[in-house]
């Protein structure tokens, strides 16, 4: 491969991300999109198209919740609160990815002689 590929998240890591934000405070679906971007070093670029679908299935699950608010620039938004279920799924989700970083990792490591 001559030019590097952008790969998509791994399964659950945009949930995860948005979960972890929102424990940090309620937040606008823009707003949500430029803090990951920022806290990434502008690493990843969360689209809308990716972004909306997820909080609907969070939204669904019942792992956060919405209403309407006002924006920084007086707009009409919705602003994403997590639930007390999204707190402790957060932290499950958590747990197994960071057993799962920990067995790629001692993988990708070189081997001792």
């Amino acid at each position: 491969m001559s030019k590097e590929k952008q790969r998509d998240l791994f399964p659950g890591a945009l949930e995860m991300m948005i979960l972890r934000t929102l424990k940090r405070q309620p937040l606008h679906g823009y707003a949500l999109v430029q803090h990951i971007k920022r806290n990434s070093d502008d690493l990843l670029q969360i689209e809308e198209g990716s972004l909306y679908p997820a909080l609907q299935r969070l939204l669904k699950e019942e792992l956060v919740k919405a209403e309407w608010g006002v924006s920084s620039t007086n707009r009409r938004v919705r602003i994403y609160k997590l639930t007390a279920a999204g707190a402790k799924h957060l932290e499950r989700e958590v747990s197994r990815f960071e057993r799962m970083l920990e067995g790629i990792t001692r993988v990708l490591s070189p081997e001792e002689s």
